[in-house]
């Protein structure tokens, strides 16, 4: 599970074992968790889970998701292409 990004105690990161599914990015931070599928072609985002986070927490990650959504989106794409060799 390679770590992309530590933004705001925040962990973003990829599971190996997920790349048959669409973009996505999970985000990890003390005991809240979450996954939110990236919709490229039209900039948004679907919350896929979230575990024991509130309102104000998932606003703080949609927004970094956003501001660092292209950076995400060419990560993912650098690592499923280094899976494959």
């Amino acid at each position: 599970m390679p770590t992309i990004l530590l933004v705001l105690g925040w962990r973003f990161f990829f599971y190996a074992n997920e790349s048959d599914e669409p973009i996505h990015i999970h985000a990890r931070k003390a005991e809240m968790e979450c996954k939110y599928w990236l919709d490229i072609a039209n900039f948004s985002l679907e919350e896929a889970y979230s575990y024991q986070m509130g309102d104000r927490d998932k606003r703080q990650v949609k927004k970094i998701i956003y501001e660092y959504f292209e950076f995400i989106e060419n990560e993912w794409n650098r690592f499923q292409r280094e899976k494959k060799k």
